[in-house]
């Protein structure tokens, strides 16, 4: 009895033993049959942002297709706590990229790049709306901001597609000025590559050019983000490169100071001449990222210590180098445009330099700029970073002309609408125009602006709301004047708190596109170009095509290669655009 008992002990045991075994070996059959993905993931998120534990889920699979479902751009607003920015990771495949399936790891954290809504300019009728005026903008950060869209293989956010400033990317053969007076006014008048019923004015103003040996000292303050999102090679080790670049440039008479902020601002650099190039290369080459991000207590210190080596007649100025994530201390938009607007009575501007992916706060560091007198560049590559603090470092740095303001009052008996195309964030009330105490923006040494109208001559299809006729004002339209318009322009000198008017009249040689100049066509190239990007309501019959030809047949003196670049932007974008469209 007692053997039969342990027998059964026995049994017992090597049947659970024998189960246990058999679960090891299903096991270890089941991983020997998952086969590794053929596409690696992207890395997860570096510094703050990287999540604690990231599960990787397979992509959903669209049942039309069989084929794995793509996160698609999001086009200005919110989805899935993205704002304006594009939900999905990307994994390189030469210069055109695929998405890839996210990390589950909050995905607002992986991507939380903020902009500013743009709601288009509508046309107006001459007749109730005969004056048109804004501030000029010497911004050029969306042009790169798309690029880096585009070659990533992501449609832009529309919101990103800022028209103004993609035109303002390039410059143009204008006249340089004559006299006192610090830049050039040109006009054109021609037909409209989207609509041939409409017409197309150019207003373009040249800054004075001025040679870097010829420019006045400068006292420059970088402050500089180190905090965890800076970590990425696209970030602060780029941000190293380009100011290494700058400093190459620098001039015995130039100063400069390194400020830092990760946490706790410091000053890492105080005020070194720029004969000493070792002592600043050797504090930019020390950066490393680490920390949280403190940036209203870096500005704050950035401009106490350009203000304690100020130089009368010389360019003071901080250059704010960020992706502009200021998530710790005094951040809110309005202490921060409270302190930085209180600077520039102290003569102290701002440049913005935007740089990475991911959680780029591209309407923050735009505001900043425009309420620092700035101005606001985003720096996608090495290349871009010689374009802005090297090759353009004068027009970057030195302002030649500030509260620069544009007010046009149109003929009804020529036009009968019009519409700004872009500068939405810049329009003024027709009374800010002669109001000295209204900030504008402002030009550098060197600097070109652009500025493009689509005119409705009278008889064209109506392109504007209706309303009523006044009944109290005349409407009595004189035809005996050619004049189509009338351009002023107020500026302020540099030192001066008093504007000068300038004044143009302008009539219409109606010339068809093909007879206009160089610089009204690559214009119109761009603008229809970022019309179609936005998916604008007014692109007319604009088509990708017709940008390119436009713009190969106006390419000009393009010694940087900047106006062929656009071309392969061009490309870029039917790529994207044909993508998009055989995934839906």
């Amino acid at each position: 009895m007692r053997n039969r008992q342990i027998h059964s002990a026995l049994d017992g045991v090597v049947l659970i033993l024998s189960a246990i075994l058999f679960s090891l070996l299903s096991l270890v059959s089941c991983k020997s049959e998952v086969k590794p993905s053929s596409t690696p993931l992207p890395p997860p998120p570096l510094g703050r942002n990287a999540p604690q534990t990231a599960k990787i889920e397979p992509p959903e699979i669209d049942a039309a297709t069989g084929a794995p479902k793509v996160a698609q751009p999001v086009e200005g607003g919110v989805e899935g706590g993205v704002v304006g920015g594009v939900v999905g990771g990307v994994i390189g495949t030469g210069r055109f990229v695929v998405p890839a399936p996210m990390l589950k790891a909050d995905a607002a954290e992986f991507n939380t790049e903020e902009y500013g809504r743009i709601e288009e300019n509508e046309f107006l009728a001459v007749a109730d709306n005969p004056f048109s005026t804004f501030s000029v903008d010497v911004d050029r950060a969306a042009y790169s901001n798309v690029r880096r869209f585009l070659r990533g293989g992501q449609r832009p956010p529309r919101d990103a597609v800022r028209i103004e400033e993609m035109v303002n990317y390039f410059t143009y053969d204008y006249p340089d000025p004559s006299g006192a007076q610090p830049f050039s006014v040109t006009t054109e008048v021609a037909g409209c590559p989207w609509n041939e019923r409409h017409r197309l004015l150019l207003v373009g103003l040249q800054g004075r050019r001025m040679k870097t040996a010829d420019l006045p000292a400068n006292n420059l303050v970088f402050l500089i983000d180190v905090s965890g999102s800076m970590f990425e090679p696209n970030k602060l080790p780029l941000v190293k490169q380009g100011l290494e670049l700058l400093v190459n440039q620098l001039r015995p008479q130039d100063r400069v100071a390194i400020v830092v902020y990760a946490g706790n601002a410091g000053l890492v650099l105080p005020s070194t001449p720029g004969s000493n190039k070792g002592a600043i290369l050797s504090a930019i080459q020390g950066l490393e990222a680490g920390g949280s991000t403190a940036g209203g207590a870096g500005i704050k210190l950035a401009y106490e210590v350009a203000k304690e080596n100020f130089l009368d007649g010389g360019n003071n100025r901080v250059i704010l180098a960020t992706d502009g994530d200021f998530n710790v201390g005094a951040s809110s938009d309005g202490e921060l445009e409270q302190l930085i607007e209180s600077k520039r009575s102290d003569r102290i501007f701002l440049t913005v330099l935007g740089f990475g992916t991911g959680n780029v706060k591209d309407s923050k560091m735009k505001l900043l700029a425009d309420k620092g007198n700035g101005n606001y560049a985003y720096v996608d590559s090495l290349a871009e970073a010689r374009k802005v603090l090297v090759s353009e470092m004068g027009a970057t740095l030195f302002t030649i002309a500030k509260d620069v303001k544009l007010q046009i009052e149109f003929n009804p008996a020529r036009v009968a609408a019009y519409r700004l195309i872009g500068y939405e964030n810049r329009i003024l009330r027709k009374e800010d125009f002669n109001n000295d105490a209204k900030d504008a923006g402002d030009i550098g040494a060197g600097h070109s602006v652009t500025a493009l109208y689509e005119l409705v001559p009278p008889g064209a299809d109506a392109v504007t709301s209706r309303v009523d006729p006044l009944k109290y004002q005349s409407t009595h339209v004189t035809t005996s004047s050619p004049e189509m318009l009338t351009l002023k322009l107020r500026y302020k000198e540099p030192e001066s708190e008093t504007s000068k008017l300038l004044t143009y009249t302008i009539s219409d040689s109606h010339a068809d596109v093909i007879a206009a100049s160089n610089n009204l066509r690559f214009a119109s190239a761009v603008a229809e170009f970022g019309m179609l990007l936005r998916n604008s309501k007014h692109k007319g019959d604009a088509t990708y095509d017709e940008a390119r030809q436009l713009a190969q047949k106006s390419l000009g003196r393009d010694y940087e290669g900047y106006r062929r670049d656009f071309l392969t932007m061009i490309d870029d974008a039917e790529r994207v655009m044909s993508a998009s469209v055989a995934m839906k």
